[in-house]
């Protein structure tokens, strides 16, 4: 696969594309990524995603905080898995966005020879949403391109959306949003300095230094799978602000215990995954009882994984 960082680095011809935020790539992305894919090889014909960042949401509404379910580069990794062959990540502004459907598809004639189109089944583009499925049928009569539209994917009669996932993550329903997600939410980030206060307590935790934009779990205590270097672990993590503690920030941190993990840590990179949240964060009266504490969350993680 190969990532471009806008549309004017493609010089692409006979393109089958889908467009989107695709954040989180859920199950209902999956489904249009694996039909795109496989339409496109059948035809012997290129895959391509076009996707944006920032996600638009952050610069039409001044979104601020945490939203992203995935970073730039974790969304071009799972595409990746999925078969694409071109994950085009184009900047998105105020600007772009007063582009009418016309302009916007004429770009995509320019640069990737538009062929087929794939539409989620909520799909628009352009200037108010007026691309629509109807508006964009006759578009592809006008300029030679075909346009397919996918039904929606739902669970229990819910269609999956991105909205609905953080709306779980921002409750701490981690078992749901991977239900929609069709793989355990996860982040991924750069092991820091902490306190060492973990290693105090004879369990050593790593501390993650996280993207700004990610959306983080509700705070409590996880179970989950850290990886390191393509190996991996069992892990208990601890989101908040460590309320046992005297802390002088309310701002969320993230540190986490990997099982049968003795090296250091520091500068790594780890891929960690919520798999169950085990309980609320709160805080104890003294060290030991936060001690037995943490050895029963550890004993959960390893029953459940």
């Amino acid at each position: 696969m190969q990532t471009l960082w806008s549309l004017e680095q493609a010089n692409l011809q006979g393109v089958w594309l889908t467009i989107g935020s695709f954040d989180g790539v859920h199950r209902g992305h999956q489904a249009i990524i694996k039909k795109l894919v496989t339409s496109a090889h059948n035809a012997v014909g290129s895959s391509v995603v076009l996707t944006f960042y920032p996600h638009p949401a952050t610069v039409l509404r001044d979104r601020i905080g945490p939203y992203s379910l995935t970073t730039v580069d974790e969304k071009a990794q799972i595409l990746g898995v999925l078969g694409v062959d071109y994950v085009i990540i184009h900047p998105f502004s105020k600007e772009l966005a007063k582009f009418t459907a016309r302009q916007f598809i004429l770009l995509l004639k320019n640069h990737l020879g538009l062929a087929h189109l794939l539409a989620g089944h909520d799909f628009a583009l352009g200037r108010n949403r007026e691309g629509n499925f109807a508006m964009l049928t006759e578009l592809g009569k006008e300029l030679n391109f075909s346009v397919n539209l996918m039904r929606p994917i739902t669970i229990q009669g819910e269609v999956i959306s991105s909205s609905r996932i953080r709306t779980l993550i921002a409750e701490g329903n981690v078992m749901g949003a991977n239900s929609l997600l069709g793989h355990d939410y996860s982040v991924q980030g750069k092991v820091v300095h902490g306190d060492g206060r973990g290693r105090v307590l004879g369990i050593p935790t790593a501390n993650l230094e996280i993207p700004s934009e990610k959306m983080m779990p509700y705070n409590g205590v996880y179970a989950g799978i850290a990886t390191v270097k393509g190996k991996k672990y069992r892990a208990v993590s601890n989101i908040g602000i460590r309320p046992t503690f005297q802390s002088d920030s309310n701002f969320p941190r993230i540190e986490t215990h990997l099982l049968g993990f003795y090296s250091d840590l520091y500068g790594e990179r780890i891929e960690l995954s919520f798999h169950t949240r085990l309980r609320d964060e709160m805080r104890f009266p003294d060290l030991p009882t936060l001690i037995a504490q943490i050895h029963l969350d550890i004993e959960k993680t390893k029953l459940l994984l």
